[in-house]
């Protein structure tokens, strides 16, 4: 058995000096967290809405809305009568309108969709409700069929 001939030199470090918040890593410009705004459950809007950032929409708006380069999100208490232009469109709330998505549209669980979709990537959830039509044809058509776009420039053979 071990038995212990000297009494133990206990080292103590210094504590650590306190640490400040952590920061958010830096994360690619792509995903840099862009300016959104929020259109609350209380407001009602009686116009068209135009935009150069991210849109949140809870409340009601009866007119056209315009965020083509930035994400157009139709929460759950949402209420649109009108065109919605956005580069994503997000529909868990009501649109009675067309919907026009120049990367990509969905309507989730608890959305409803009253309207056309014009997208070139559509997705209806389970549980969605929609009525109307989707075209998902991409915007450059003729990239869209590079063997048409070959025949139409092949030289002629008489």
């Amino acid at each position: 058995m071990w038995k212990k001939s000297e009494p133990e030199e206990s080292f103590h470090l210094p504590p650590a000096p306190p640490t400040p918040p952590v920061a958010a890593a830096k994360a690619p410009a792509s995903q840099v967290s862009k300016e959104r705004a929020i259109i609350g459950a209380t407001i009602s809007i009686h116009g068209d809405l135009t935009g150069e950032e991210d849109l949140s929409i809870d409340g009601k708006l009866e007119g056209k809305i315009e965020s083509r380069k930035h994400n157009v999100t139709v929460g759950k208490n949402g209420k649109i009568k009108g065109d919605i232009y956005g580069k994503t469109i997000i529909v868990e709330g009501t649109v009675e309108g067309n919907l026009y998505g120049e990367e990509q549209l969905i309507v989730r669980q608890a959305g409803t969709v009253r309207g056309n979709i014009i997208s070139p990537r559509v997705a209806l959830e389970d549980g969605s409700n929609f009525k109307g039509s989707i075209d998902m044809s991409p915007k450059d058509k003729s990239a869209a069929n590079p063997v048409q776009n070959r025949t139409e420039n092949a030289p002629k053979v008489l």
